[in-house]
C-alpha cells in the first residue's frame, strides 16, 4: 500500500497525530482507496462512533478492534508513510 500514499493522506495522518481528527476526516472523507478508508475509520473511532468506524475498517479490509490503542494505529499509519518516501507536508 505504501507505493500509493498521497500527500493528502500524509496530511491526514499528520492531523491525526496532532490530535485533530476532524481535519483528517475532512481530507479523506471523499477518498475510497484502502489507506484513506483506514484513516477515515480511525477518525470515526476517535470520534466515538464505532459503527461508522467498523464500516470504514471493513471498506479498508482491516479488522475492527477496540483493543489496539489509537496511538498504535497512528504509528502504523505513519510507518506506511515513511515506507512510501513521501516527505512531511509543509
Amino acid at each position: 500500500m505504501a507505493a500509493t500514499v498521497t500527500r493528502d493522506q500524509r496530511r491526514a495522518i499528520d492531523r491525526l497525530a496532532a490530535g485533530d481528527w476532524q481535519a483528517a476526516h475532512a481530507i479523506v472523507q471523499n477518498l475510497e482507496d484502502p489507506l484513506s478508508c483506514s484513516i477515515h475509520a480511525l477518525c470515526h473511532r476517535i470520534e466515538g462512533d464505532p459503527e461508522n468506524a467498523r464500516y470504514w475498517y471493513r471498506r479498508a479490509g482491516v479488522a475492527f478492534t477496540r483493543d489496539r490503542p489509537v496511538e498504535q494505529e497512528i504509528a502504523a499509519l505513519q510507518g506506511e508513510i515513511a515506507e512510501s518516501g513521501i516527505r512531511r507536508s509543509r
